[in-house]
């Protein structure tokens, strides 16, 4: 997808209208009238068969008919009219087209075969297709306003630097009224529906390129093309550009939702975390929750460090709040020592820690109130400033002098940001944002935007590009179930760490190889058709001797084969004997939306039980995996407990990263990859991959 294509679709020229309507609360009006009374200054273009003038605007009997080709075509016919439109369009050689309509992919096959047909007429002539089912797109910038929705009914929205892109028309328009009472501008907004063509993705990479927009809000149901959704985060993340994402599907029900509703898949929620994670993009639980952080990333600046200074006058709502920054990842930091005393000096009542509470007694004293917060700022080297107001800036008698005190008290400490929680009418909140506050009504809403903006600082500087790596040569994956010793002579060419082993055929004797090793040694049979070699004894440990090795090795073929008569054994592995370390898991999957993930966790319980493991996409670098790495619960066992030695944390992330980038090299010939156990043995001991299973895409049905 151009950049021309998309600017010809969101910053037009010149607009047609296919199915204009003198009515302008129809579908094919309301766009007519958007145009018109916004002062959209580019030619606009109605086309309507049975009138002359609509809406008071020469009109056009069809597209045929019009002095020049529009950049963009409204398509406000219905779903059986459409695909001739769509022909019409493309033979006047219009550049894009939006598709209001329903009845499509999401109606069933019938629709889906309409959509299909209308896809095809548009690729004939290389005619981009937005839609269909959807709202349609604004860019108030422009003026202009290329939809139906009646979120503009009452009045426009003020270009800003918010940006807005939606699979779901629907879900767009809410949160476009709910940035708008917030007082945060919008400067695009594009509504995808079906994504017969151009798609969330597309959409994306134009919008965060763009030089007004700080902070995208986006909502996906399922996400279509993964290379080049990576490229829009990427780009984000380069631009500057924060990204609040709400993606629907977590629960079974939800995801089955999702794809009846615009016939797209949702994909794993864990691996669609995981991905927003690794490109720094805050995922959302809630759309309060993307417009609190919106409203955040709007009004903050550079991000320094995450110390946060609390100033209350009630020591419960500091405490609170004390407790929500912790789980955020602020630092509510304790004021120096010889600041604390200068503030007992200023008021001897009050608690001089952090939170700071300077109690009610301050509210007789607006002047040495002053001072004290003055102090505070000054002394404590805080990144935020969280002032506790409740509802006194609606008290009549103390609402003025109370802002007052406020300005007066943090006009010197520009590079802090300046936050409080407050209960109040619009009016006076705007007069608290007027003077650069951040207002939430919520203390913990405020905290948890605060803890987003540290983490979207902290991933500006983890990511690389995917642009950025030399990847591997690529190894070619014999397609046809292996053994455990045929996958690790692959992976010890990818460049993960094994262990010495020695492949015995059945009918050979162990003895000699087994000297070699030497003791004690590990015995496993080597079968593609057991992967679990437990549960058909097929692991012998700490072979002490030559005789242990050569009776084991009698004994576990013929047991094997009793319990397994129809499997292939190709003989039994030695390798030597390891004590100690961790155990870890650590896997690679195809995701059906995003290809290789690459899977981390501990072991054992942890991941049997727990399912205490992350993911990442691949490929990714050395900081990434650490990343990873520290964000399973029971990382603090590799970082080392009650004395114990840690873990060789560096020679782990760099087998993550490493076997990240042999999945990104060969996706095409596996289907999963299993390193389990993965033994992590102390600080600067290294990591060995003990046992290994590679499933080769040609072995899946």
């Amino acid at each position: 997808m151009s950049q021309s294509l998309l600017d010809a679709l969101l910053n037009p020229a010149s607009v047609a209208l296919i199915g204009a309507s003198d009515n302008p609360a129809r579908i094919g009006g309301r766009p007519l009238r958007y145009l018109k009374e916004s002062g959209f200054e580019g030619e606009i273009f109605p086309v309507n068969p049975n009138r002359d003038r609509v809406q008071g605007m020469l009109a056009y009997a069809d597209l045929a008919s019009l002095p020049k080709a529009a950049d963009v075509a409204l398509l406000a016919v219905p779903a059986s009219a459409t695909v001739q439109a769509v022909r019409e369009c493309a033979q006047k050689g219009i550049q894009t087209a939006i598709v209001f309509s329903a009845g499509f992919a999401e109606a069933g096959e019938d629709g889906h075969q309409m959509q299909q047909e209308m896809l095809n007429a548009a690729k004939e002539s290389n005619l981009r297709l937005l839609g269909p089912n959807c709202l349609g797109v604004f860019n108030a910038y422009k003026k202009f306003y290329g939809t139906f929705s009646t979120v503009l009914d009452g009045d426009f929205i003020e270009p800003g630097a918010v940006s807005i892109v939606s699979q779901s028309g629907a879900y767009g328009s809410h949160i476009a009224h709910l940035c708008r009472q917030r007082g945060l501008g919008i400067g695009y907004w594009v509504t995808t529906g079906n994504e017969c063509d151009i798609d969330l993705s597309d959409a994306l990479n134009w919008v965060v390129d763009q030089p007004e927009v700080k902070v995208v809000l986006a909502y996906a149901e399922g996400i279509r093309h993964r290379d080049r959704f990576i490229q829009a985060l990427e780009k984000a993340q380069r631009n500057n550009v924060a990204i609040i994402f709400m993606k629907v599907g977590r629960s079974e029900v939800g995801a089955k939702a999702a794809s009846s509703h615009t016939a797209a898949l949702a994909g794993s929620n864990a691996v669609f975390d995981a991905v927003l994670r690794q490109y720094g993009v805050i995922r959302a639980k809630t759309t309060t929750e993307q417009i609190d952080i919106a409203y955040a990333v709007t009004r903050a600046g550079h991000i320094e460090h995450n110390r946060l200074g609390v100033f209350t006058f009630s020591g419960g709502f500091g405490i609170q709040m004390a407790d929500d920054a912790e789980a955020a990842g602020l630092d509510v930091a304790p004021m120096p020592e010889a600041a604390q005393d200068e503030l007992k000096q200023l008021l001897p009542y009050a608690s001089p820690v952090n939170p700071v509470d300077a109690t009610a007694q301050a509210l007789t004293d607006l002047p040495m109130m002053t001072s004290f917060i003055q102090t505070m700022l000054k002394k404590g080297d805080y990144q935020f400033f969280a002032g506790i107001l409740g509802s006194g800036p609606t008290s009549p008698t103390f609402a003025t002098a109370l802002r007052q005190t406020f300005e007066e008290a943090t006009k010197d400490a520009p590079s802090c940001l300046k936050c409080l929680t407050m209960t109040a009418p619009p009016e006076i909140v705007r007069q608290y944002e007027e003077k650069g506050f951040l207002v939430y009504e919520d203390g913990a809403a405020l905290i948890n935007a605060l803890g987003a903006l540290v983490k979207l600082q902290q991933a500006r500087t983890a990511t690389r590009s995917s642009s950025d790596f030399k990847l591997p040569e690529r190894i070619e994956i014999p397609q046809r179930e292996m053994n455990e010793f045929a996958a690790k002579q692959i992976l010890k060419q990818a460049g993960i760490p094994c262990l010495p082993e020695i492949l015995i055929a059945p009918d050979d004797d162990p003895t000699l190889a087994a000297n070699e090793l030497g003791y004690p040694l590990v015995m496993k049979i080597a079968s593609a058709d057991l992967p679990h070699k437990t549960e058909v004894g097929g692991i012998r440990l700490n072979l002490k001797s030559a005789q242990e090795v050569s009776d084991a090795k009698a004994n576990m073929l013929r047991h094997v084969q009793q319990l397994a008569p129809s499997a292939q054994l190709d003989g039994v592995i030695l390798t030597p004997m390891l004590k100690g370390g961790r155990e870890t898991i650590v896997g690679v999957f195809n995701d059906q939306s995003f290809g290789p993930v690459v899977m981390f966790g501990l072991g054992g319980i942890f991941v049997e039980v727990l399912k205490d493991v992350t993911f990442r996409i691949a490929p990714f670098g050395i900081d990434q995996a650490k990343a990873m790495i520290a964000e399973i619960k029971g990382y603090a066992l590799l970082q080392g407990v009650r004395g114990e030695q840690p873990a060789d944390i560096d020679a782990l992330a760099k087998l993550l990263s490493t076997l990240s980038e042999f999945a990104a090299v060969h996706a095409d010939q596996f289907d999963s990859i299993d390193l389990n156990p993965v033994l992590v043995l102390d600080q600067d001991q290294g990591v060995i991959a003990l046992d290994a299973l590679i499933v080769p895409r040609s072995a899946q049905p």
